[in-house]
């Protein structure tokens, strides 16, 4: 049992205040402007700044680990071939990754970790907690999505080996032709249960069940289009990645009621699809109140540096308070584990940070990170 004294308390879904909170059993049990509890072990956190864990709601940190080199060399993309439901994220996470640790100094306690954007149909997510040197000690929800990629990447990897999908007509035509296939066994498996099971269409029956979300990387405007379109087509849920040209659509996205996690959207703009980014976005989005998160799609960003993206976007316009948001509680929401983590609540799970200012100032240090009431990092 530890209670955290005196802290300048940020809950995300009420007003800040100077206050106390008791963890106890893996959970927030209480939060109060004075708590006493003999039996607790005392913290005092006079002066600093105690808020919920972060999330990342996409990240390929421990596929795409330090010091391997080559994007070639890494594990994050099987591409061998365009079409890859049945590889998993989980399978291939390396629990050592050096950023992990980095990560937790950020402030950050919580990914879902998902397959590169070199295919198609790329693989299964999962969304894991800083916790463990041992992955299955971590997850929280797997598998947590579909990773599926429009727009350049699958047309750059495959086109340079002269195979499908060289076009955005390809990549759209593999995507409608695996989930046309996994329709189609949904339908003799209910008619024949002695079917054999075939895992690469389970993880696309999986997704026209509802039962997974696909998560679908797109930059360019009409490439977002193209995946709402297909999505209506066979009637799943989607959640849009990266979202660079959202704010052109925004009006659009809203209407279909369609998530975002946004991001990187700070930086060099290294290929085609990013020629329109632009810093105003998150502010556009939010104004829009679409439900968006943000992402450091690490290692583009370093995920420790989650903080840092996000208070660069002040000086765009956008507002702190939704700012926190995109880095709490909204990505909880995107990811369905708001009943779990994003905000300082009772009764949720005691992911707390603690820093030594506000996490937008740029010195700010994340000097004790606890998750599930366990302190896993130290200053």
């Amino acid at each position: 049992m530890i209670l955290l004294k005196g802290g300048n308390i940020i809950p995300i879904n009420g007003k800040p205040f100077v206050g106390d909170i008791l963890m106890a059993d893996g959970k927030i049990k209480k939060i109060s402007e004075n708590i006493t509890e003999p039996n607790a072990e005392v913290i005092d956190v006079s002066g600093k700044y105690v808020l919920p864990g972060f999330i990342d709601a996409h990240s390929h940190i421990g596929v795409f680990e330090e010091g391997v080199g080559e994007f070639y060399y890494q594990d994050g993309n099987e591409y061998s071939d365009p079409v890859t439901p049945h590889v998993r994220a989980i399978d291939a996470f390396y629990p050592g990754d050096a950023a992990i640790n980095r990560a937790l100094s950020g402030g950050v306690t919580t990914v879902m970790v998902v397959p590169g954007s070199a295919n198609p149909i790329g693989g299964q997510g999962v969304i894991l907690k800083f916790k463990s040197n041992i992955v299955d000690e971590m997850i929280i929800k797997q598998p947590a999505g579909l990773k599926m990629a429009f727009g350049e990447n699958p047309k750059r990897v495959y086109g340079s080996k002269g195979k499908m999908p060289t076009t955005r007509l390809g990549v759209a035509g593999i995507i409608r032709e695996y989930f046309t296939k996994a329709k189609d066994y949904m339908r003799r498996r209910e008619l024949d249960p002695k079917t054999p099971i075939d895992f690469s269409l389970e993880v696309g029956a999986m997704v026209l069940r509802k039962e997974i979300p696909a998560r679908c990387h797109a930059h360019r405007a009409d490439d977002i289009v193209t995946a709402i379109r297909i999505a209506e087509e066979f009637d799943f849920d989607l959640v849009i990645e990266h979202a660079t040209e959202a704010y052109k659509i925004a009006d659009y996205i809203k209407s279909k009621n369609i998530p975002l996690v946004l991001g990187p959207l700070f930086g060099f703009r290294t290929k085609l699809e990013l020629t329109n980014m632009t810093y105003e976005a998150i502010k556009k989005i939010n104004e829009k109140e679409i439900l968006a998160a943000l992402m450091c799609d690490h290692p583009v960003i370093h995920l420790e540096h989650a903080n840092i993206q996000a208070a660069t976007a002040l000086r765009y316009g956008a507002k702190e308070e939704d700012l926190l948001k995109m880095l709490t509680i909204n990505p909880a929401k995107i990811l369905n584990i708001d009943d779990r983590v994003g905000t300082i609540e009772e009764g949720k799970d005691a992911d707390i940070v603690v820093w030594n200012t506000h996490p937008f100032d740029f010195r700010a240090k994340a000097e004790k990170v606890f998750i599930e009431g366990q302190l896993v990092f130290e200053e």
